[in-house]
């Protein structure tokens, strides 16, 4: 049997192949993850809930693999939930004081169900800032969470504990969301790969917020492992009105065809964006590989203003209809960020919303236009490494909408985007490089992914000096 640090290690993939052959255990695996989650997670801070049924589940799990009978694609995998999406039987408290954790808790959201239904072991729920509001990864009711490849460090948000669990081995899945990117900001912080799907790709109930700008997607630690996981958590539920028709395919069909002739863009800043230099340099050495593996790589930005002030409109009112369903009284425990953004919510008049709208529609032609010529757009993800944990933003920025300024125009598009590990700076942290696709393009948008972590795979933080 391996020791604890392999099997921590390993990709679903691997684990499925494992217990395929007999040659791996999902009791053992489960057992080696929540002794990692025992040993760091008070370290980290990426677990608000740990699963008390998990070797449970696992025990019936290898039941079904020793009698030949797996239960759907993921069987005995261990998962992560954001503490975000609703999880039945457990207390969804979404990082904020102001929830009851009595519940009643008698729903799984569409993510849940189908990781459920596919056998996944859910090893408990992942810490995210209150309600996803910010980029990174404190809230009043869990603390701040760290990124284990410097806990001195942000593992970015909203997703960030489930990018710390994910980099510390603490699972081999883990479900995000994304609505300005929460899925794509800590796997660029943490080394992680991480798809923001096509907007109603991966069905959500109930809706964000923040409303038609929020996405659900995997997180993982390899491209096939994310193409495995959009097998399970794109299939349909009814109860999201935005969900796409569902596309009965294998994800993973094609996921090795390479990039050769691909078209692809590359936008070191968007004609805008001011980029960490250290950062610019990684990404433009990275999307050389593209060059190297056959594609038709040219520098050009595509061609549109920032569109803060459309995002802004968008997430503001979202926060100040988020706060005003809070009760007055409780108010006081909500973070003073959130209350910030929710007051400046507040003033924006059902004209401007509607202007925002519009402005929207009129981003997405253009980039439905510029995809005519490019068949990818690539970009850093962020503008900055991984910061101090504590704040909200580095020195110099402000929000943090404005060290993101890669991500969440491509929410208000609903573009398939994902975020990829393409380096590390002098002082050892990730840095991730950006792959954005046509509307409904996922699959090569995957395809693309994987070509590039063929040519540059990618690595775990060393474990050991955690303490």
């Amino acid at each position: 049997m391996p020791t604890e640090t392999d099997l921590c290690a390993l990709s679903a993939t691997e684990l499925l192949e494992g217990y395929r052959k007999h040659e791996l255990s999902p009791v053992e695996v489960t057992r080696a993850v929540l002794e990692r989650i025992e040993r760091l997670n008070p370290l980290l801070n990426a677990f608000v809930l740990v699963s008390e049924r998990a070797l449970d589940d696992a025990k019936a799990s290898e039941a079904r693999w020793m009698s030949g009978q797996p239960k759907g694609l993921l069987d005995g995998v261990p998962a992560s939930i954001k503490d975000i999406i609703l999880t039945k039987g457990w207390p969804t408290l979404r990082g904020s004081k102001t929830i009851d954790p009595k519940g009643p808790w008698n729903d799984d959201a569409p993510a849940t169900a189908r990781l459920r239904e596919h056998g996944a072991i859910l090893v408990g729920k992942t810490t995210t800032p209150e309600f996803g509001w910010k980029g990174v990864t404190d809230s009043p009711l869990t603390g701040v969470t760290r990124n284990p490849w410097n806990p001195a460090k942000t593992p970015g948000g909203s997703s960030g504990g489930a990018a710390a669990a994910l980099a510390a081995g603490m699972g081999a899945l883990a479900v995000g969301t994304d609505g300005g990117g929460s899925i794509r900001i800590p796997c660029s912080f943490t080394g992680l790969f991480g798809l923001k799907a096509s907007f109603g790709r991966v069905p959500a109930w109930p809706l964000s917020p923040f409303g038609t700008v929020a996405h659900v997607g995997p997180m993982t630690r390899s491209v096939a492992d994310a193409a495995l996981m959009l097998n399970v958590l794109a299939l349909p539920d009814a109860r999201d009105w935005h969900a796409l028709p569902v596309e009965r395919r294998d994800w993973r069909t094609a996921l090795d065809d390479g990039v050769v002739d691909l078209r692809i863009a590359y936008s070191p800043d968007l004609g805008y964006a001011k980029v960490d230099g250290e950062v610019a340099a990684l990404a433009r050495e990275a999307v050389r590989v593209f060059a190297d593996l056959g594609a038709r790589v040219e520098e050009k930005n595509p061609g549109f203003e920032s569109p803060e002030a459309i995002f802004r409109a968008h997430w503001f009112a979202g926060a100040a209809a988020l706060v005003s369903g809070i009760p007055a009284q409780k108010r006081k425990l909500v973070d003073p960020g959130l209350l910030e953004i929710a007051e400046q919510g507040a003033k924006v008049s059902a004209a401007e919303i509607t202007d925002a709208q519009m402005k929207r529609g009129a981003l997405g032609m253009h980039m439905n236009l510029f995809h005519r010529d490019y068949d990818l757009l690539v970009t850093p993800t962020l503008a900055v490494p991984a910061f101090d944990v504590g704040l909200e933003f580095p020195p110099g920025k402000k929000r943090w909408i404005d060290w993101t300024p890669f991500t969440f125009p491509f929410n208000l598009t609903q573009q398939p985007a994902a975020s990829i590990p393409c380096g590390l700076t002098k002082g050892g942290l990730p840095v991730g490089l950006h792959i954005v696709g046509p509307r409904y393009a996922d699959a090569l948008v995957l395809r693309a992914a994987r070509a590039f972590e063929t040519a540059r795979p990618l690595a775990m933080p060393d474990l050991g000096r955690l303490k």
